[in-house]
């Protein structure tokens, strides 16, 4: 990776959606809360964080699924705003959505849910194109030809995501939003998913950013890791830094919840249990979202947001006592 501009930079991006409360009322509820971040090209940014804290919002927001509240997206150098800026983008930038067996159309055969872009932006000179491009698709992710003319509902939960995969990739992008992909999936099936990933951004130069709330999953594959908590983003750091040394309360107790195979190391291991549930994000704690569960708190957190800091070498946090826990 070079030190050239990052393919994809999010400043301060806000989605807030209108929560009726009662009559004529509305509270906001801030999914992503002021989150930043740049991915590089050839990269694979991993987003983790427990059910319910904005991660996946923020793969929406940025592919502007959802218009964002506020904030800005750059692709390629480039603000993604008015209608021109959007469709081209929308041709480079896709996603790959969680759950298989919902984001395929039971009415459609395989070839035309893979083909379904390439109609949409008529990306295909004659029939023939179409079909080649289609089989091309096909192979790249593992499934045979004799597939193209069956439905959805004829494959299991792994080949059926395959399919989505290959529709993502039908109008070649450079970003894909990978948005839980495997978390629908039996075990066994997720690893040949990943890997099969892998091999994807090794052979079309394809940059993602990585959504799952699975920590084992997200280290297999990322270069580097997100952590959010409660629409804030409390932690970016490199994938094997972030395991090793991880800085913030939230992510440590995440890091110690992770099974580790070796039965030595796991009763060494000590498991971080986080008191009281996650606060709603309705009615966010003051100050730093996680201190209502952090053993650190004092009262500096209520009163305001720490910010992501860079603490050298390029491993972000936002705690006000990182001096001190670390």
């Amino acid at each position: 990776m070079g030190n050239n501009a990052p393919l994809v930079e999010v400043k301060h991006l806000k989605q807030y959606f209108d929560v009726s409360t009662g009559l004529f009322s509305t509270l906001p509820l801030k999914a992503v809360d002021d989150v930043s971040f740049t991915i590089q090209k050839g990269e694979t940014l991993g987003l983790v964080g427990e059910s319910g804290c904005g991660k996946t919002t923020v793969g929406r927001s940025l592919l502007h699924l959802y218009k964002p509240t506020s904030g800005e997206v750059y692709f390629e150098g480039k603000k993604i705003g008015d209608k021109a800026s959007l469709k081209e983008f929308r041709k480079k930038a896709t996603m790959v959505f969680q759950d298989p067996y919902s984001s395929l159309n039971p009415r459609m055969t395989v070839a035309d849910i893979i083909a379904e872009p390439l109609d949409v932006h008529k990306m295909y000179e004659d029939k023939q194109a179409r079909r080649e491009r289609i089989l091309e698709l096909m192979e790249y992710v593992g499934l045979n030809s004799e597939h193209a003319s069956r439905y959805a509902h004829e494959f299991s939960g792994g080949q059926r995501q395959r399919i989505g995969i290959a529709r993502s990739l039908a109008l070649k992008p450079a970003f894909v939003v990978c948005d839980e992909p495997v978390s629908a999936l039996d075990v066994s099936i997720q690893a040949q998913v990943i890997n099969m990933f892998d091999e994807l951004q090794d052979k079309l130069g394809l940059t993602y950013l990585f959504i799952a709330h699975d920590l084992l999953v997200v280290r297999h594959i990322s270069d580097r890791i997100a952590v959010m908590y409660l629409g804030h983003m409390v932690e970016l750091a490199d994938a094997d830094e972030i395991y090793e040394h991880p800085l913030h309360p939230y992510t440590r107790s995440l890091i110690s919840a992770v099974p580790v195979p070796d039965p030595k190391r796991a009763r060494a291991n000590k498991r971080i249990v986080l008191e009281g549930d996650i606060p709603s994000p309705l009615h966010a704690p003051s100050g730093c979202p996680f201190r209502t569960r952090c053993p650190y708190a004092t009262e500096a957190c209520a009163e305001s947001m720490p910010e992501l800091k860079d603490l050298g070498g390029g491993h972000l946090c936002a705690c006000h006592r990182v001096e001190d826990i670390t």
